[in-house]
């Protein structure tokens, strides 16, 4: 229980000594006109209030990820707690904000135009098709999700899964298709206060139960039902996802750079949805540790098989909330899948429109992109509703992939800092971690190559190794020679950007 405390402090600490840290070291300015007012269509660029941002940021890349992440991530023991805390507060918040400040320095460019910023044209073709199917995946996954716990907790007549993946597909895309601040920007006052009930609930109960939770000092123990399949790394590190760093945040971080009134809120808006989704996840992690590892209450005993984390979230909230603040507490769940996969799907369509240089201000051009992406997002779904491991199968790449863009992301994110001799240490050090986890993971996991552990881990030491020498060499022997070639090559790009998109 300590750690818990200690922890949660130190999360909130790290927002303002941090993350001013890193604010400073990339220089805002307030003067500066921002993409809501320079480029303003009023429909994806908008200027909204910081609040309604802030809450639209935080639920975009909240999803289940902090939830479901952390609970599956709590059978690794106390070592979740840690991996919370630092991996916001020196990794994801870092991630977070640096990628949005970009964008709204840079007229609201997306991800993939990034990418292409960070590195070359052909990297953000690669990155493009990447994160396509990223955000399908997440369409996807986030459909099944909310509809089965809607299903648990609503049970009117002739209302089954299937009726519930037809309604939030209808809703996924009208948010996708109207103005931001039509639909999204209305709804989601609601879902965040669905959403922070629940986290501020169950975080009250932990304290007025004060459960015996395992502690740091006491040794980092994997308690994991198969610790050899699922050793701390990398296994944990894939597991707890969007509650510590994310790359499918960097995917998110564009919409609200369009939508931002003064550069002065990055780090609010940015940096503070990623401590507070640190928060959430760290309040699930205790939650369940309480709940899998307490003789009487425990959800695992005698190696029966683990529950779902749906089932698992149910179970906390019902037993500490109430028949009536279990129902509020999951209704907060599905806002946070349901509120991930809608602006999943509207950032594949503008990673699209932007690509091909479409204009989305006619909702003829809207419908016709988003129609595609929405029929293959349902081919996806129903082969994880059909397949008895078609979900968990799409979650494992999801994940994978996820942690994947996060790395490629802060690679990128260490050459613009360097490129304009500024501290890229604060994400080069994460760079490198999350690269040798990405790596040792695909050579590991079953799903990969499926290699012995010990090997894995060199392998992953090595490639990192390989590409930070990769980094020095290029900074030390190319850089000066060729980033002024780079930057007015890009400089066509941007242009491009910026010009009026063909209809």
């Amino acid at each position: 229980m300590y750690s818990f405390t200690i922890c949660l402090i130190a999360l909130i600490a790290g927002y303002f000594i941090y993350g001013k840290i890193v604010e400073t070291v990339f220089g805002i300015n307030k003067n500066r006109k921002t993409p809501a007012y320079v480029r303003r269509d009023n429909v994806d660029y908008v200027p909204l209030p910081t609040w309604k941002v802030f809450m639209i940021q935080f639920l975009n890349i909240a999803g289940v990820g902090p939830i479901f992440g952390a609970i599956m991530g709590s059978m690794f023991g106390s070592a979740s707690f840690l991996w919370i805390v630092l991996g916001s507060i020196f990794a994801g918040g870092v991630h977070d904000f640096l990628s949005g400040a970009i964008s709204v320095t840079y007229y609201g460019i997306n991800l993939p135009q990034l990418h292409g910023l960070f590195f070359n044209n052909t990297i953000k073709k690669v990155m493009l098709a990447f994160m396509i199917i990223m955000l399908i995946l997440v369409g996807a996954v986030f459909v099944s999700t909310p509809a089965a716990l809607l299903e648990n907790i609503l049970p009117f007549p002739n209302m089954n899964g299937m009726v519930w993946i037809v309604i939030i597909f209808i809703y996924y895309f009208l948010a996708t298709l109207l103005p931001i601040d039509q639909l999204i920007g209305r709804i989601y006052p609601l879902f965040g206060a669905c959403l922070m009930f629940m986290a501020i609930g169950i975080m009250v109960m932990i304290f007025v139960h004060h459960p015996a939770l395992p502690e740091i000092w006491q040794g980092l123990e994997n308690k994991n039902p198969n610790p050899t399949e699922n050793p701390i790394f990398p296994m944990m590190f894939i597991s707890i996802a969007c509650g510590a760093i994310s790359g499918f945040h960097a995917t998110q971080s564009p919409l609200m750079a369009r939508c931002i009134k003064n550069e002065k809120y990055e780090r609010p808006v940015f940096y503070g949805a990623m401590i507070v989704e640190g928060i959430v996840a760290l309040v699930w992690a205790a939650a369940a540790t309480y709940f899998f590892y307490d003789p009487e209450v425990g959800l695992v005993t005698n190696g029966e098989k683990i529950p779902s984390p749906g089932v698992i979230v149910n179970t906390i909230s019902t037993n500490w909330l109430g028949t009536v603040g279990g129902i509020i507490a999951i209704i907060g769940v599905v806002a946070a899948a349901i509120t991930s996969g809608d602006t999943a799907f509207r950032s594949a369509r503008l990673i699209v429109a932007d690509f091909f240089n479409i204009n989305q201000k006619k909702i003829r051009n809207r419908l016709l992109t988003a129609a595609v992406l929405f029929l293959v997002s349902f081919c996806v779904m129903w082969y994880s509703m059909t397949d008895k491991d078609g979900f968990e199968t799409i979650w494992q790449y999801f994940a994978w992939s996820n942690q994947t863009l996060a790395c490629v992301t802060l690679w990128g994110l260490t050459i613009f800092l360097a490129t304009r001799n500024k501290c890229y240490w604060i994400t080069l050090i994460p760079a490198m971690f999350m690269t040798s986890v990405v790596v040792t993971y695909i050579f590991f996991d079953a799903q990969g190559i499926n290699m012995n552990y010990t090997l894995s881990c060199i392998l992953g030491i090595v490639i990192t190794m390989l590409t930070t020498c990769l980094f020095f060499w290029w900074k030390f022997k190319f850089m000066k020679s060729r980033i002024e070639k780079h930057w007015n090559n890009y400089s066509g790009e941007l242009r491009k950007f910026v010009e009026k998109p063909k209809d």
